[in-house]
C-alpha cells in the first residue's frame, strides 16, 4: 500500500528534506523551500516503466555516426537561427514567455508550415476545437498537424509510441501529470518526473521535444530550476504586450550561440518574422529632434540600427531621477559620471530618462557613445544630424574603446543609407574599410565624437 508523506522540496535544486529549510543544504539558496504531499509507491521508483527501449552501449568517439543528425528546418527563419541553424533530432528545447506574450503561437505556428513532417501537438490547456480556431486564423489552408488534448503523461506516450511522430510538442509542462507521483499538476515533483520521463523519450527515440513552460513573476521558468537543467535549449520570449514587437532569445543551447535573437511583429494572422529590423525601429523623421541618436549594435552575430532617446530636465526635487527602459540603469549611471567627471558637462542635478525606441532591451556594449551622445543632446538641446550612427564602448576614463564586428556595424550603416559613422579609433587599425562608401570618422576619446557631432 502506499504511503503519504509531506516532503519539503528546494524549487532551485530539487533537494528533498523531511523538515522545513531556511537555506538549502545542497545549493545554498535562501527562500527556496516549497512543502509537497507525495505518495511513495513502487511505481514512482523509477520512470523506466513510462519510455521503453534498449539499454545504451558504450561506443568510442570515433565510431560515433553523425551523418544522419542532421537538424530540422522549421521553415522560421528567425526561430531557426535562435536555435542554432534547426531542430537537432534527439534534442528537448524549452519554450518560457509571460502569458498572453505568443508562445503557443509562435509553436503552433511553426508546426502548422511543417508540411513534410510528422508533428503532435499536445495541449493541456485548450481542446481541439480551440486549437483548430486558432490555426485557422494562423494559417487558413490547414495542415497535416496531430492534435491531442491530453494531460495524462501516459497516455500521450500510448498515443506517441503508435503515430510515431517526427517532432512532439508539449504546451505545457505545467499542465501534465503523472500517475507515477501523487501531486497536483504543476508541482516540483510533477514537472521533474514529466520532464525526466520527456528527456528519456526524446534521447532513445530520436524525437525532438518541444516544451512551453509558464513563468513565475520574477520573471523565471515555473518549477524547479532542474527543469533548465535536463534540457537542452531554453528559450525565452520577450516583449512589452503595449508593442508589436517580440524578441525570442537562447539563454542556454547546447548546439548553438547563446547571444542569437529573433525579432517577429505581432499581427492578426500570428507572428511575422523581422528580416531587417533596422529598417522599422529607426524613425524616419529625425530632422530637428534633440536627444535622438543612432547606435550601430549587434546581438549575435545579427547587426541592429536602433534608436536610443533621452530626455533631461531640471530636478523638481532633490534627487535627480535617474530610469532607464531597455538599457541597463547602473551602466547609465557609470555614462552619466564619465559625462560630468571627464567630458566637463555638469547634469548631477538634473532628470535623465533612457528609452530604447521599439521596446528592445539590448545588451551590446558598443551603444554606450551612442547613449552618452542622446543624453548630451537634450542636455545642450542641440539636435544630431540624423545621418550620422555611431559606435563605442565607454571607459571610466573617458576613452572609446574597440568593439567587435565593425565591419557588420559599417555595412549595416551603409546599407542603410547613413552618410557618415562614427567609430573608435582602434578598431580602424588593420581592419580593410577601404571599400567603403559611407564615411569613417575615428575617435579615440568622447571629446573627439562630441566635436565630430557639434562641431565644439
Amino acid at each position: 500500500m502506499a504511503k503519504t508523506k509531506t516532503v519539503f522540496i528546494c524549487n532551485n535544486c530539487g533537494y528533498e528534506a523531511s523538515k522545513w529549510f531556511g537555506k538549502c543544504n545542497a545549493c545554498g539558496t535562501w527562500n527556496s523551500c516549497v512543502e509537497e504531499t507525495v505518495v511513495k509507491s513502487p511505481a514512482s521508483a523509477s520512470s523506466n516503466t513510462l519510455v521503453g527501449g534498449t539499454q545504451a552501449q558504450p561506443l568510442k568517439l570515433s565510431e560515433i555516426n553523425i551523418d544522419a543528425e542532421k537538424r530540422i528546418d522549421l521553415h522560421c527563419t528567425e526561430l531557426n537561427r535562435v536555435l542554432g541553424g534547426g531542430l537537432v533530432p534527439g534534442s528537448i528545447v524549452l519554450l518560457g514567455g509571460e502569458p498572453g506574450i505568443g508562445k503557443s503561437t509562435l509553436i503552433l505556428q511553426s508546426a502548422l508550415e511543417l508540411n513534410d513532417r510528422k508533428v503532435l501537438y499536445v495541449s493541456g490547456e485548450e481542446s481541439g476545437s480551440q486549437i483548430k480556431m486558432r490555426a485557422q486564423r494562423i494559417r487558413p489552408n490547414g495542415s497535416d498537424c496531430y492534435i491531442l488534448s491530453e494531460t495524462s503523461l501516459e497516455r500521450i506516450f500510448e498515443q506517441a509510441n503508435i503515430l510515431k511522430p517526427e517532432i512532439l510538442i508539449i504546451d505545457s509542462i505545467q499542465t501534465i501529470a503523472t500517475d507515477m507521483v501523487e501531486s497536483s499538476p504543476g508541482s516540483i515533483s510533477q514537472v521533474r518526473e514529466c520532464a525526466a520521463a520527456l528527456l528519456k523519450y526524446a534521447k532513445q527515440s530520436g524525437t525532438p521535444v518541444i516544451l512551453v513552460g509558464h513563468i513565475t513573476k520574477d520573471g523565471s521558468i515555473a518549477g524547479p530550476k532542474i527543469l533548465e537543467h535536463i534540457v537542452d535549449t531554453v528559450l525565452q520570449f520577450e516583449g512589452d504586450q503595449h508593442h508589436l514587437y517580440r524578441i525570442l532569445r537562447a539563454i542556454k543551447n547546447r548546439f548553438g550561440n547563446t547571444s542569437e535573437l529573433g525579432i517577429f511583429e505581432m499581427t492578426q494572422t500570428g507572428l511575422r518574422e523581422v528580416s531587417n529590423p533596422s529598417e522599422l525601429l529607426l524613425n524616419e523623421q529625425l530632422d530637428g529632434m534633440c536627444g535622438v541618436s543612432i547606435a550601430a549594435a549587434v546581438e549575435g552575430i545579427r547587426p541592429l540600427l536602433i534608436e536610443v532617446q533621452a530626455l533631461t530636465g531640471s530636478a523638481v526635487y532633490g534627487t535627480p531621477q535617474r530610469s532607464s527602459t531597455g538599457y541597463d540603469s547602473r551602466r547609465m549611471n557609470m555614462l552619466l559620471a564619465v559625462l560630468e567627471k571627464k567630458a566637463g558637462f555638469k547634469i548631477g542635478q538634473k532628470d535623465v530618462f533612457l528609452n530604447i525606441a521599439g521596446g528592445l532591451r539590448i545588451s551590446d556594449t558598443a551603444t554606450d557613445l551612442a547613449v552618452i551622445t542622446a543624453i548630451l543632446s537634450s542636455s545642450l538641446d542641440i539636435p544630431i544630424p540624423s545621418n550620422i550612427c555611431l559606435a563605442g564602448e565607454i571607459g571610466l576614463s573617458g576613452e572609446i574603446r574597440p568593439v567587435s564586428r565593425i565591419e557588420r556595424r559599417i555595412s549595416e550603416a551603409e546599407k542603410l543609407g547613413f552618410r557618415q559613422i562614427i567609430v573608435p579609433a582602434q578598431n580602424l587599425k588593420g581592419v580593410g574599410l577601404h571599400k567603403a562608401k559611407i564615411e569613417i570618422k575615428a575617435a579615440s576619446r568622447v571629446e573627439e565624437a562630441f566635436k565630430h557631432i557639434f562641431g565644439k
